[in-house]
């Protein structure tokens, strides 16, 4: 339940000047599904999907911009980042690029994987009869989720790490996985030495020819109050049937993600999400 209204929005140009745009937006009182579902609670959400409703639609409908959406999210704990509408600031040429999986039925950045490896350990995708799994790029998510085959076999491989310096703590209920450490943790760089990297494929199963994703373990661990470090990815079956990978926030960050709507592609670079630099438009590429 909720409404929609109509009103003027401004927005900051790259070459200075002022935009002004009369969009559309939504605001729900009565909040169900996923919203509710997720550990992660919001209290809004700014609509940046492929959905012809969507922010940047209105916009590009409008000849403001072109349909283009990239955000920033700072590795370093303190925060930070940015959000741009459209291609002035996309380094085209610096970026892995894969191409975006289209839907009739969702409006989400999605495109496929064929593999996932925590180190050189492959996790395996789960129940996918093509040999290609599905995974969405989804800012509006705080955690990451995996597949529930992949999901629990990666928590099987977390098996290895219980040692003296840190151990399982069943007593921490503030996520499904965290462990102790000798003394309260102040950040993942504090333990990132018992745990590897995550390794995402796109494209082919070969190595050489794929693009990858590399998350590291502060994409996807995170330290609560307790000075516990935690799992910070999900089994899927919490949000939807489990066959689908999310990458959430966590392990977004450190890196320029560009959703391309109008040539159909998901690119990414990694970045200290400082602050934007514009680049020419390559209108070729």
């Amino acid at each position: 339940m909720g409404v929609l209204a109509r009103d003027e929005l401004y927005l900051n140009v790259a070459n200075g000047s002022l935009a002004k745009s009369k969009v559309v937006f939504g605001c729900a009182y009565d909040q169900q599904g996923l919203l509710l579902n997720t550990l992660g609670k919001t209290d809004g959400i700014l609509g940046l999907s492929r959905a012809k409703i969507s922010l940047p639609s209105q916009l590009a409908s409008q000849g403001i911009i072109k349909n283009v959406v990239g955000h920033c999210l700072a590795a370093d704990a303190r925060g930070g980042g940015y959000l741009f509408l459209g291609d002035d600031f996309v380094p085209y040429w610096q970026m892995a690029w894969v191409p975006m999986l289209q839907s009739y039925d969702l409006n989400v950045y999605q495109t496929n994987i064929v593999k996932v490896s925590y180190g050189s350990r492959q996790i395996g995708l789960g129940n996918v009869r093509s040999g290609q799994g599905r995974l969405v790029f989804d800012t509006g998510s705080s955690y990451s989720y995996f597949t529930d085959q992949a999901y629990n076999n990666l928590v099987t491989m977390f098996d290895d790490i219980s040692s003296e310096s840190l151990v399982r703590d069943m007593s921490d209920t503030s996520l499904p996985i965290c462990w102790r450490a000798k003394s309260p943790l102040r950040s993942v760089d504090d333990v990132r030495q018992f745990f590897k990297p995550l390794n995402l494929q796109f494209g082919s199963k070969w190595w050489i020819v794929s693009t990858k994703l590399q998350i590291p373990p502060e994409g996807y661990l995170v330290v609560n109050r307790k000075g516990n470090v935690c799992l910070g990815i999900l089994n899927g079956r919490e949000v939807n049937d489990g066959s689908t990978f999310i990458l959430g926030d966590i392990s977004l960050r450190g890196l320029l993600f560009v959703y391309d709507n109008v040539k159909e592609k998901i690119g990414w670079v990694r970045s200290d999400c400082a602050r934007p630099r514009r680049f020419v438009s390559d209108t070729l590429y």
